[in-house]
């Protein structure tokens, strides 16, 4: 969006993530850890296969170790032009051979490993078959804030997609909504996310009059009038990045109950943002924006968290709920996205993604979040 070239990682950096990746991983007790294709994969190592197949592509990570690719020998020259190849070490099989008695003759035959959650299942029992003495634990489950913490870079990926997202959504509210599909504007937003650099769309929610009431309401049929209160909730990837938005507008002149609400949840919002600062936990975000909602008389209606992680994927660890006492790090990315839904009548959304700052938290969403009336 600016004309400049999007942020490059070098091998050095995904050195440095395996590397971090296996002293985290020796940390929590683990003997090392698996990764499948996947967003995992992509952000240790830069490689993404064209296609996951049956074929076994795995790294394997334990500290004080070379990282080492397993990888199907067809596939070793694509494996080779990946960001981070000259990091790590590839060892291919050729059709024919097991690729489960390959792997194993790197890992310890005793030991607990951290799996990426992605993996194929075929994958992990050929693996157990392998190394019967061997135990798993979902990576989520693992170690949850492996690529919680950004560094400027990502930062700075990050930042270029809200902008993104947030171009999309000063050009959506411009087109007509009264008369037309709620599938209608999902494809306009989509080709917009596109337009300001999105290679990859993920959702793009439009929920009219009723559908509002539904958080994850799939875009349908249904000809939006005048009067609907209608949530556009939208983001995917850009640059490798994710984006993630949410805001409400309405067709027309708003009743004064929809006004009402719509600042419920904007002063949420705005609470939940306020509680974001270093050292505070991850539910201290939720407590806050879901207080005021609580005590406007709608606590039974705000039905979801409050937020999730975001990066090389649009939802990921950390998570902003009760329960959740994970401090708060600078460098961390999440959204802060409270909401009021009144089945059978409407739903209000309003959504930023977050970064923890030094002395704080800085929004990578900026559009208005007051009450956007549209035709």
């Amino acid at each position: 969006m600016t004309g400049t070239a999007p942020v490059t990682f070098t091998a050095d950096d995904y050195r440095a993530r395996m590397e971090r990746a296996a002293r985290q991983a020796a940390e929590a007790g683990l003997a090392g850890l698996l990764v499948a294709p996947g967003p995992d994969l992509v952000w240790l190592t830069g490689y993404a296969p064209t296609a996951v197949t049956e074929r076994l592509t795995l790294l394997v990570l334990a500290a004080g170790r070379d990282p080492v690719l397993v990888v199907p020998t067809l596939e070793a020259p694509d494996a080779e032009r990946a960001a981070g190849a000259t990091a790590l070490n590839l060892r291919d099989w050729t059709d024919g051979k097991d690729p489960y008695a390959l792997t194993a003759g790197l890992l310890d035959a005793g030991g607990r490993f951290g799996i990426s959650d992605n993996t194929w299942a075929l994958h992990l029992l050929g693996l157990q078959s392998a190394l019967p003495g061997t135990s798993y634990a979902a990576l989520t489950d693992a170690l949850p804030m492996l690529r919680a913490v950004k560094d400027a870079a990502e930062l700075e990926l990050l930042a270029a997609a809200g902008a993104a997202a947030d171009a999309a959504f000063e050009e959506i509210r411009t087109v007509p909504f009264a008369g037309r599909r709620e599938s209608d504007v999902a494809a306009d937003l989509a080709a917009l996310l596109r337009r300001f650099g999105h290679s990859q769309v993920d959702f793009t929610i439009v929920a009219s009059g009723p559908n509002g009431a539904n958080p994850h309401h799939e875009a349908g049929d249904r000809v939006i009038e005048r009067g609907d209160m209608v949530v556009l909730d939208f983001g995917g990837l850009n640059d490798g990045y994710g984006s993630d938005t949410s805001r409400t507008v309405h067709v027309g002149e708003p009743t004064d109950e929809e006004r009402r609400v719509h600042e419920i949840v904007r002063e949420a919002q705005e609470a939940g943002f306020r509680a974001v600062r270093p050292g505070a936990a991850c539910q201290d975000v939720d407590r806050a924006a879901r207080a005021v909602i609580a005590r406007a008389g709608y606590a039974e209606h705000f039905i979801h968290r409050t937020g999730h992680g975001i990066g090389v994927t649009t939802h990921e660890p950390p998570y902003m709920i009760e329960g959740e006492e994970q401090s708060l790090v600078p460098g961390m990315c999440f959204s802060v996205e409270p909401g009021i839904y009144l089945p059978g009548r409407f739903g209000v959304r309003i959504e930023d993604i977050v970064t923890v700052t030094e002395d704080g938290g800085r929004r990578l969403n900026n559009t208005a979040r007051e009450m956007v009336i549209v035709d």
